[in-house]
C-alpha cells in the first residue's frame, strides 16, 4: 500500500472512536484475507514509560491500562529490559538499527549525526523480505524521513515530535484493513507520556491536555526514594544539580506533594495512549489478524517520577532505564513473565526478525527474544546487559559541569555504573535488598569482590562491541 492510498483509507476510518473503556470500530470485516504464512508485526512503542507504569504492575487504584493489560495477559512481560541509552535519539536509533549507541555514533539527542550506512534500520530489511511496511508517529532518529529507500517504510504517517498520537489510530487502522496481500510490519510510535515534559514547565501539552491535578491527597503517592542515595557517584551529583538549573528541568523546588500531582499527570497521559491502542487492538480484531500478528510492546526510556530528585531522563535509575517489553502472539505463553536480561537497542532487531521468521542481518550483536517469549523458563543466555550514556542537557554549575558519559551493567541481582568524571566514580546497588538504589556499595570494602565481577563484565564488554569507555579500576 502506497502513501496515498494509505491516506485515503483513513479518511474513511476517521470514525473509530472508544466508549467506555470498550473499543468500537468502524469500517472493519470479520474474516478480512491475509495470503502466505508468515505472521504480521506490529510494533507499539511509546515514549518515556517507566517499565511499571500500567495498572496491571500497579493496580488500578490510580491508573487504568487495558489495553496494556490486555497484552500482557495474552503474552510474556519481560521484566529486566532496559533501554540502550536512556535518550530518546541514542534509543531509538539503537532499536532501529540494533547496534549500540556508540556504535551509530548516536549518544545525544541530535539529529544531524550521519549513519553508517552499513547499519540498515530493521523497515528496510522487512520490505526487503517482502514485508509491508509502515511507520505511523514519532520519528526522532536521524534517518531522513522522506527517503523510504534508506529505512524501508513505505506507508508513513503523522510523523512529527509532538501533537502526533491523536492521528496514529484511524491510521493504523487503514493500514491494516489495507495490508492484504502481503504479511506487514507496521511500527505506531506515540509521543506520550513525554509530554510530562512540558508538563513540569507548565507549558502547552500537544498531545492532549490532562486537566488540573486534585489536590495531593488524592493524588498517587510519591515514590518512595526521593531522596539521592547514599555515597552517590561525583558525576550524577553535580549532573543533578546541574541540570535543576536549567529550565528544561524545573524541578528543584519540587516537594512531595508537587511530586504526587507530577506523578498523577504522568499516568493520565499513560492512559491516553492506552486508548489509543485500544483502537489498533480492535483493528486488528475486526480485520481477522489478530491470531496472526505477534505484538510487541515498548518504550524508548523511562521517566523517573522523582527518583532521588530526578524528573525526566539520562540517568541508570531504575524508573528511567528500566523499560516495558510485552510480547504476544501466536504461540506466546500467556500471562508470563520472564526475568531474561535485555537490552531493547541490540535485542529488538533479531527479535522481530525471528518473530517472522526471516533471516537477520549479519553484524547484529543482539539476542533474539523468541524462545523466551515462546517459553519463559528457557535459561538466560547471558550474565549482563550494558546501558550507556552521555549527559550534555545541563547547565553550568560553578563552571565544573562535565560531558559527563557512563556505562550501566546490569547483572542477575546487581546494577553497576561508572562514569568519566569525578573522585567518586562508581556505583554498585543491590536490586535485590535495595530496589530503590539508596545505598551505594562501591565504596563498602566488603563488596569488593562483586565491584571486581562486574568491572570484569563491563571490561568484557568494551572489549567485544570496540567501546572506548575506560573501565575504572
Amino acid at each position: 500500500m502506497r502513501r496515498r492510498e494509505f491516506i485515503r483509507a483513513a479518511g474513511v476510518i476517521a470514525g473509530t472512536a472508544v466508549a467506555g473503556g470498550q473499543p468500537i470500530a468502524s469500517g472493519f470485516r470479520s474474516g478480512a484475507r491475509m495470503t502466505g504464512e508468515r505472521p504480521n508485526i506490529l510494533l507499539v512503542m511509546t515514549d518515556q514509560q517507566s517499565a511499571d507504569a500500567m495498572s496491571c504492575r500497579m493496580g488500578r487504584t490510580y491508573i487504568s491500562t487495558p489495553a496494556m493489560d490486555s497484552l500482557t495477559a495474552r503474552g510474556v512481560s519481560f521484566t529486566r529490559a532496559y533501554t540502550a541509552n536512556p535518550l530518546c535519539i541514542p534509543a531509538r536509533t539503537s532499536m532501529l538499527t540494533g547496534q549500540a549507541p556508540h556504535v551509530t555514533g548516536v549518544q545525544i539527542n541530535d539529529l544531524t549525526v550521519p549513519i553508517d550506512s552499513r547499519h540498515r534500520c530493521f523497515g528496510r530489511h522487512f520490505r526487503d523480505a517482502g514485508y509491508e511496511t509502515g511507520y505511523l508517529g514519532k520519528w526522532h532518529v536521524p534517518f531522513p524521513a522522506k527517503d523510504p529507500a534508506l529505512h524501508g517504510f513505505d506507508a508513513m504517517g503523522a510523523i512529527k515530535n509532538n501533537g502526533a498520537d491523536s492521528e496514529i489510530p484511524a491510521l493504523a487502522a487503514a493500514f491494516i484493513k489495507s495490508a492484504r496481500e502481503k504479511p506487514f510490519l507496521l511500527v505506531t510510535s506515540f509521543v506520550n507520556p513525554h509530554n510530562i515534559c512540558e508538563w513540569a514547565r507548565g507549558e502547552e501539552l500537544k498531545d492532549g491536555a490532562v486537566g488540573e491535578p486534585p489536590p495531593p491527597e488524592r493524588c498517587p503517592p510519591a515514590v518512595e526514594n526521593l531522596a539521592p542515595p547514599r555515597d552517590e557517584a561525583d558525576g550524577v551529583l553535580l549532573m543533578r544539580r546541574s541540570y535543576q538549573n536549567n529550565r528544561l528541568f524545573p524541578v528543584g523546588g519540587f516537594d512531595e506533594n508537587r511530586w504526587r500531582q507530577y506523578r498523577w499527570a504522568y499516568f493520565r497521559m499513560i492512559e491516553q495512549v492506552d486508548t489509543h491502542l485500544a483502537v489498533i487492538l480492535a483493528a486488528l480484531r475486526y480485520s481477522g489478524q489478530l491470531d496472526r500478528t505477534f505484538i510487541v510492546f515498548t518504550s524508548d526510556h523511562g521517566d523517573a517520577q522523582g527518583a532521588h530528585g530526578w524528573n525526566q531522563k539520562t540517568i541508570f535509575y531504575e524508573n528511567v532505564s528500566r523499560v516495558p517489553l510485552l510480547i504476544a502472539g501466536p504461540g506466546t505463553a500467556r500471562g508470563a513473565r520472564s526475568e531474561r536480561l535485555v537490552n531493547t537497542g541490540i535485542d529488538l532487531f533479531p527479535t522481530l526478525c525471528e518473530l517472522a521468521g526471516i533471516q537477520k542481518p549479519g553484524g547484529l550483536p543482539g539476542l533474539s527474544l523468541r524462545a523466551s517469549a515462546l517459553d519463559p523458563a528457557v535459561a538466560d543466555p547471558r550474565r549482563y546487559v550494558v546501558s550507556e550514556n552521555k549527559m550534555v542537557q545541563g547547565s553550568p554549575v560553578d563552571g565544573r559541569t562535565p560531558e559527563l558519559s557512563g556505562r550501566m551493567v546490569r547483572s542477575a541481582r546487581f546494577k553497576y555504573c561508572a562514569y568519566d568524571f569525578g573522585e567518586r566514580r562508581e556505583s554498585l546497588f543491590d536490586l535485590e535488598k535495595d530496589p530503590g538504589e539508596m545505598v551505594n556499595l562501591a565504596v563498602r570494602p566488603e563488596q569488593a569482590q562483586a565491584l571486581a565481577q562486574h568491572r570484569q563484565f563491563l571490561a568484557e564488554w568494551c572489549r567485544e562491541m570496540s567501546d572506548p569507555f575506560v573501565v575504572p579500576g
